[in-house]
């Protein structure tokens, strides 16, 4: 969900941009800041011979990072934040909804390579 979420803020702008991502998702800020997915895409999407989980999305957030300048902070969640605490309460909320769609990256997610 948190990946998502900073997919989907950075396929809204319209033109290459100067963006700070804050979030208490420490797997997106350390994926990102740490160099983590820029390893598992050299390596085919492979860590520790299996698949990356969520290698689709780590894709496309690393092919918006190159295309924005983007920085990205970790915040503790749940402390306050006013942002964050937004965030978690529209997540939460939306989370709750009856007529979600079904997430088909989730429930049969590709191969790496698969163009399907």
């Amino acid at each position: 969900m948190e990946m998502t979420a900073v997919i989907k803020a950075l396929e809204a702008l319209k033109e290459p941009c100067q963006v700070m991502v804050v979030s208490d998702s420490e797997y997106v800020v350390n994926g990102i800041t740490k160099g983590w997915a820029r390893g598992w895409r050299a390596k085919g999407w492979r860590r520790s011979g299996k698949v990356v989980p969520n290698w689709e999305l780590w894709s496309r957030l690393l092919e918006l990072c190159e295309y924005h300048r983007v920085r990205f902070e970790w915040v503790r969640g749940h402390a306050g934040h006013v942002e964050n605490e937004r965030c978690d309460a529209l997540a939460v909320a939306a989370a709750g909804g009856s007529d979600l769609p079904t997430d088909l990256g989730y429930e049969q997610p590709p191969a790496p390579g698969d163009q399907s």
